[in-house]
């Protein structure tokens, strides 16, 4: 099938859909939405068609974005827009499809926005909800709105386009394209991507790998997982183009194995492909040949990293090696390969489709186009979103996450994962950017983002990164196996407040020799939590070591739960709450927390209403 015939039948297709004289419903079945109940609200909403008579079509999507709403449903009679209803149980979306459907009441009350031409009642459209108006949708612009195991929804939207484009032109052209867009490597390193492409195109051999790392692995990061299980196609087709511009004709995706959803739906993708003439010889009668093989990871952290994941798709243990020589010249089975992450693939489309110009016109002078991330920890709006490059921390925080919840203070937010930095409040002007973000000593990242507000503690944050890192250290070289299990116990010692004031010198010296001595990106990066705790929070460090005191009530040998007299009104909630049965009092007289048997759970600071619980 040649391309324009491929695209008329899909948006064919594409029409009747939109057309569809029944009820279309979708519901947001990603990980995040089936984790919070998707599929049985999406059970319930079938029986409830059944048992209405009426016919409808549920549409099982990605994720679209708004994970602090899950489930999501969205459901669009004919004629009207689509109306999305968020936290939706399987009795509110019965009650809500019935009302709809047999009453013409939508139940706006519980509605979030609406999507598509026409307005319901005073409800605000999805492209002007907070969460959304600041976001510039580029790798997500499919994701929640297309069934991504459907390839012909992707194609009405201009899927494949890109690699039409591309094969129309020559090899270079597709390069200098990519190169005039200023697209970066989104999984961390931030390496120009067409320069890359033009490394690996010139090496020397005729056979060439093109390799997608979706090794995912930063603890709060889930920006690929929602890609590949909300749009898969795009960062097929992206595999496709950069295999036409270096003269690849085999690649392969390397993704962890605790992904079983995204790897079922590249799977049904990949079948797809074959079907429609996209993987195999003379791809669009063009004679380009390309197939793509699917990798399953075990899950190590160390397989993100470049030369580790090419040890491990040939069937060794996933360590990194020297460099030079770089992949672009020596990576699989010693060929010239390329490797991209998830959403670096997943923007070279579009920037075939509509123009290197218009992505650079995205971004700043230095970092170009958009990013994704995942936006997690103490933030109102948790969720999946996708920005121009150069917003700042505040807006990202404040406007798209909406804030601190229960009037809490912002402290500090760590981008980048586990190798990241934490940046204070103080910074919260920073613009996010390649250049800025290492200047505050953190770093891009692949893209995860967690909020802090003020009850945590910084040293416990450092030392959860840090175990989690050193947990993941491949032992290969000394620096990283152990100048990590040294900073490691030194943090443990003063959580538990066995920490000496010169231990805070020898931290900051070993985080130096291990980010210098280091063999790849992975130990060079892993000091970041506690160089930056240690410079933006000093004083909680020394409080942890002078005072024996942790501020924030989280290092439990360093601090324990008082009850103020005269604040306590003896209303008992925190009696009733306490687990340890600790705190006694008559009612409406000042409680006691008996200290051998408080567990320091905090659940009697949590529920006090009149501030009597302090934190000593």
């Amino acid at each position: 099938m040649d391309f324009t015939s491929m695209q008329q039948k899909a948006k064919r297709q594409w029409e009747l859909l939109k057309n569809l004289p029944q009820p279309l419903i979708h519901v947001g079945m990603g990980t995040c939405g089936k984790a919070a109940g998707a599929k049985e609200v999406s059970d319930a909403l079938n029986q409830t068609l059944k048992r209405m008579h009426r016919l409808g079509r549920i549409l099982s999507v990605g994720c679209i974005g708004m994970c602090y709403l899950e489930p999501l449903i969205a459901v669009r009679k004919p004629g009207r827009p689509f109306i999305y209803y968020g936290n939706v149980s399987p009795e509110k979306a019965e009650t809500i499809l019935g009302s709809y459907l047999e009453d013409d009441d939508p139940k706006s009350q519980w509605a979030v926005c609406t999507l598509g031409e026409g307005k319901v009642d005073d409800l605000p459209a999805f492209s002007e909800l907070p969460m959304i108006k600041p976001q510039v949708r580029i790798a997500l612009r499919n994701c929640g709105l297309i069934d991504p195991e459907n390839i012909d929804h992707y194609i009405a939207r201009g899927g494949y386009g890109g690699l039409n484009k591309a094969l129309s032109i020559k090899p270079d052209a597709v390069i200098l394209e990519i190169k005039n867009s200023g697209l970066k490597g989104r999984g961390g390193a931030g390496f120009p991507t067409g320069a890359k492409w033009e490394f690996a195109k010139k090496a020397l051999g005729k056979t060439k790998y093109i390799v997608c790392n979706a090794d995912e692995g930063d603890p709060g990061a889930f920006m690929d997982r929602s890609l590949l299980e909300g749009d898969p196609h795009s960062v097929l087709e992206g595999m496709l183009i950069a295999a036409y511009a270096i003269g690849a004709q085999e690649g392969f995706i390397y993704i962890r194995a605790e992904y079983p959803l995204a790897i079922e739906r590249i799977e049904i993708a990949l079948k797809q492909m074959e079907k429609y003439g996209l993987l195999g010889k003379n791809i669009l009668g063009s004679g380009f040949q390309f197939n793509i093989h699917i990798k399953e990871g075990a899950g190590a952290f160390v397989c993100g990293e470049e030369t580790a994941l090419i040890a491990s798709i040939q069937g060794g243990r996933g360590m990194p090696r020297s460099r030079p020589p770089f992949p672009a010249h020596s990576g699989l089975w010693e060929k010239p390969t390329n490797i991209n992450n998830v959403e670096t693939l997943s923007n070279v489309s579009a920037i075939l489709q509509r123009g290197a110009k218009w992505y650079a016109s995205f971004g700043t002078d230095k970092s170009k186009g958009t990013k994704t991330f995942s936006l997690a920890g103490k933030v109102n709006r948790t969720g999946l979103i996708e920005v121009p490059m150069g917003i700042t921390l505040k807006e990202i925080i404040q406007d798209i996450g909406g804030g601190i919840p229960n009037g809490k203070t912002l402290k500090a937010v760590q981008t980048g994962g586990p190798s990241g930095g934490c940046i204070p409040a103080t910074l919260n002007h920073l613009s996010v950017d390649y250049e800025s973000l290492t200047s505050a000593g953190s770093i891009m990242g692949s893209g995860g983002m967690v909020v802090m507000d003020e009850d945590t503690c910084m040293v416990d944050i450092a030392h959860y990164f840090l175990s989690f890192t050193q947990n993941e250290s491949c032992g290969k070289c000394i620096p990283c196996r152990l100048g990590t299990k040294q900073m490691l116990d030194i943090l443990e010692d003063i959580r538990s407040g066995k920490g000496k004031p010169e231990d805070l010198e020898l931290l900051e010296n070993l985080s130096l020799t291990v980010k210098k001595g280091s063999l790849c990106g992975l130990g060079q990066t892993a000091p970041n939590p506690v160089q930056t705790t240690l410079k933006y929070f000093r004083e909680e460090y020394e409080s942890h070591v002078k005072k024996k005191k942790c501020p924030s009530g989280v290092c439990k040998p360093l601090f324990h739960y008082d009850i103020d007299i005269e604040k306590c009104t003896g209303c008992m909630v925190c009696a009733r709450k306490c687990p340890g049965e600790a705190i006694t009092g008559k009612k409406k007289a000042p409680h006691v927390i008996d200290q051998q048997k408080c567990i320091k759970c905090g659940e009697c600071y949590q529920v006090c209403k009149f501030d009597a619980v302090l934190i000593v």
